[in-house]
């Protein structure tokens, strides 16, 4: 019963070339998770604590270290067609390795989506009343669920809806709110809260989306060529860190606040619900369906059975449900310090082994012409998840430089140098079980 339910959309397999879409068309939902609601709250807190130009610059150093891990992580998911979770077994990590990574991915997104979710509840609440935060947070969680249960084909045309209204919405929220300030003021004011500084500004910025910059596989699966890749991740960040960023912190200075919601929402009754419905569809199905994947692969490894991945989104949106209407929000510039440390590694070592060390990359390759599997991959390599906690902890607690940025490129330094002296080994052997692609989709 559960192999019927949704569609599977090859959680284990490779996408195969029938089944990939024209680059604008993940480039509008690539603008969608940056586009969102949070993204107001990133630039809002930027806002509040930097002046204009301070955070132009922590956005645009930000966006620049997060397109840089996107476009080479991304070119090997749409080379090979497989999620980030899958292609760990060859680019790094093994099979345990993987299930580790799609373990720690499914738990994280299960945060961001507790964080979208809040974010809408507040929102809601504040602004057509009715039954508490709690209730809203439940109801967001469970529609999201249901079309990212869909699949691709679903969120791609959640997309296509939700991003244009969405930022028509905003930009009547904004031109409302910032008709009365001056432009000039804005630009030239000095930040209305604590001083924030431009290390600490990158950091939260780099932190946002490092978690989306590791899991662009999953996206970028289904793209047609590397061009393809580099064109929807220029686009897609740059556009969202500017226009979405930058008006937060205009808007920060002009209310002299970092609640994003009151601001955004300014423009109160129908539009600022449909504000907050469109910011959040477009950017939390992203957050559930990675985390699906993610648990898909650590169930596969760890139980040797294939689980549906509907089954396990339905799953894993009620957990990150609940989450949301407990108010995992309130922890918000915490959690993304720790995503900022932690996930950068996995993007370097993936880099480091697929385009330098090149260990596994013969093996990789095996079937990809046919959309078959590679006849087996790594269990162990015990030298990455060495590497990997050693570079999280560069990343946490050296407090020279950026910490997002230590941490990825000491993984990537780490694993060429343990590379070319023969230290990355793998420890045993697993048969391969991903599915040949056509016989999957459904």
């Amino acid at each position: 019963m559960a192999d019927t339910v949704g569609m599977d959309d090859y959680s284990l397999a490779r996408v195969p070339a029938e089944a990939r879409y024209p680059w604008w068309s993940i480039a509008v939902q690539r603008f969608g998770q940056v586009s969102a609601l949070t993204q107001f709250l990133l630039g809002a807190t930027l806002g509040f604590g930097m002046d204009f130009w301070g955070a132009f610059w922590a956005l645009t150093i930000g966006a620049v270290i997060l397109e840089f891990g996107m476009i080479f992580v991304g070119i090997i998911g749409m080379r090979e067609g497989l999620s980030t979770s899958m292609l760990a077994r060859w680019t790094g990590f093994g099979r345990g390795g993987s299930a580790v990574i799609g373990l720690a991915i499914g738990i994280s997104l299960i945060g961001w989506f507790g964080v979208q979710s809040g974010v809408s509840a507040r929102g809601l609440s504040a602004l057509i009343g009715g039954p508490p935060e709690w209730v809203w947070a439940i109801a967001f969680g469970l529609a999201v669920t249901a079309i990212v249960m869909l699949g691709f084909h679903s969120m791609a045309w959640t997309a296509y809806l939700t991003v244009p209204l969405f930022l028509a919405l905003v930009a009547w929220s904004i031109i409302s709110e910032l008709s009365s300030h001056p432009f000039g003021t804005l630009v030239s004011s000095p930040p209305p809260g604590p001083a924030m500084t431009l290390l600490q500004g990158v950091a939260l910025v780099a932190g946002s989306l490092m978690v989306g910059a590791v899991i662009t596989p999953d996206m970028t699966r289904f793209n047609r060529s590397a061009a393809d890749v580099v064109k929807q991740t220029l686009v897609g960040v740059t556009l969202g860190e500017y226009v979405i960023g930058l008006s937060g912190v205009l808007l920060a200075h002009a209310v002299g606040s970092s609640d994003v919601i009151a601001i955004v929402t300014s423009s109160v009754g129908l539009v600022g619900t449909l504000v907050i419905v469109a910011g959040t569809l477009k950017i939390n199905d992203w957050n559930l369906y990675s985390s699906g994947l993610g648990i898909v692969n650590f169930v596969v490894v760890i139980t040797g059975r294939r689980p549906n991945r509907a089954v396990v989104t339905a799953v894993v949106g009620v957990a990150g449900t609940l989450l949301g209407a407990a108010g995992i929000l309130d922890q918000f510039s915490n959690f993304l310090l720790i995503l900022g440390v932690v996930f950068p590694p996995i993007a370097g070592i993936m880099i480091a082994e697929y385009f330098v060390v090149r260990r596994w990359r013969g093996r990789l390759a095996e079937g990809r012409a046919e959309g078959a599997a590679p006849s087996s991959s790594p269990m162990w390599v015990p030298m990455t998840l060495v590497i990997w906690l050693v570079a999280s902890l560069v990343g946490q607690y050296v407090t020279a430089g950026l910490g997002s940025v230590n941490s990825l490129v000491v993984a990537f330094l780490l694993y060429v140098a343990c590379g070319k002296l023969g230290l990355v080994r793998e420890v045993g052997t697993a048969p391969s079980d991903i599915a040949i692609s056509e016989g999957v989709r459904a």
